[in-house]
């Protein structure tokens, strides 16, 4: 009697479009491992992110704005959370692997800094090299699980590792993740925007608000649309119309949003902050955890210290830079 899982891979040979990546096809993991019963090897990529304690702090790390106060802002998790949906929503429309591309969604972000991009930017800056998305690689394959890896599926490591940079993908399912990260970051950084008095609904530029929406929802829900209707042959694209709204909207948001003196005035304290514990750290291994500090003696001090930093939330980054430079107050009885 064929198991749940092969049952499922049959259906997928039925349900995926010639363009969907089969799990039974898959170029299996670093460490080949036998296959589970129940789940095939997508859904158990997508189980093992869903448990990893990378993914867990994320809720703690920036979106876009710094220490907003609010319960309504979004976090990298939740930002993560809205591009696994609207991934699904196109992947299940083109008919591709849906498994697939949420273990890519889920995991794209899983090596982001705390403080959001300003984090990342000061890491580069310090260590000379340091880019989310291979860290988000470097997370799954080597620092979870104290230092054993998630060993998750080729196509899924590969997707997570070129969400950003586009190249080389060997999946729709990486290209699909890609446009629902940026369908996904625009439309809530927007929204969040204007939550916070940034942006009002009339600075919006006319070419966005008339063919992309005036609400969330409805932006959304048209580039999404869009996308699924103009997709196919091996392709996933918007329509020249709405990718000509799209440019307007990226170029929008850089000008009214991503380089707002108000909404990043306090983005040029990260560098001040993560700078020093990285130092410190890079000169105090012995401080580090057992498995960093396992790291830094086969890889060095630098990347030891990078792995521990960038895993950090923007809360605990905080309270590790007071706990090491600044004085704690005492009285003498």
């Amino acid at each position: 009697m064929p198991s749940y899982r092969e049952i499922r891979q049959e259906q997928e040979k039925c349900i995926l479009s010639p363009y969907g990546t089969l799990s039974s096809a898959s170029r299996g993991r670093p460490v080949p491992e036998q296959e589970d019963a129940v789940r095939t090897c997508f859904q158990r990529d997508v189980d093992r992110v869903t448990h990893s304690k990378a993914f867990r702090r994320l809720r703690h790390k920036t979106q876009v704005f710094l220490q907003p106060e609010g319960d309504h802002y979004r976090t990298r998790l939740t930002h993560t959370l809205e591009v696994a949906r609207i991934a699904r929503t196109i992947a299940r429309a083109l008919g591709l692997n849906e498994d697939l591309t949420e273990a890519i969604a889920l995991g794209h972000d899983l090596g982001h800094t705390p403080f959001g991009h300003a984090g990342e930017r000061a890491l580069r800056d310090i260590t000379g090299s340091f880019y989310h998305y291979e860290q988000s690689l470097r997370v799954v394959d080597k620092l979870e699980k104290e230092g054993k890896g998630l060993n998750l599926c080729h196509e899924t490591r590969i997707g997570i590792l070129n969400h950003t940079t586009g190249k080389p993908v060997d999946s729709l399912e990486a290209d699909v993740v890609r446009l629902a990260d940026h369908i996904a970051y625009l439309n809530h950084d927007l929204d969040d925007a204007q939550r916070a008095g940034i942006v009002r609904s009339e600075d919006v530029p006319a070419i966005i608000r008339d063919r992309v929406g005036q609400r969330n929802s409805q932006r959304i829900n048209a580039m999404v649309t869009d996308a699924i209707q103009n997709s196919g042959g091996g392709q996933v694209t918007l329509s020249p119309a709405m990718e000509e709204a799209y440019i307007a909207f990226e170029q929008f948001m850089h000008a009214a949003v991503y380089h707002n003196p108000t909404a990043k005035g306090e983005e040029s304290k990260v560098k001040s902050l993560l700078a020093p514990i990285m130092e410190y750290y890079t000169r105090h291994v012995e401080k580090l955890p057992p498995e960093f500090l396992a790291i830094a003696q086969t890889e060095g001090a630098i990347t030891a210290a990078m792995d521990y930093v960038s895993g950090m939330t923007d809360s605990f980054a905080i309270d590790t830079f007071e706990s090491l430079f600044i004085p704690k107050s005492w009285s003498v009885k």
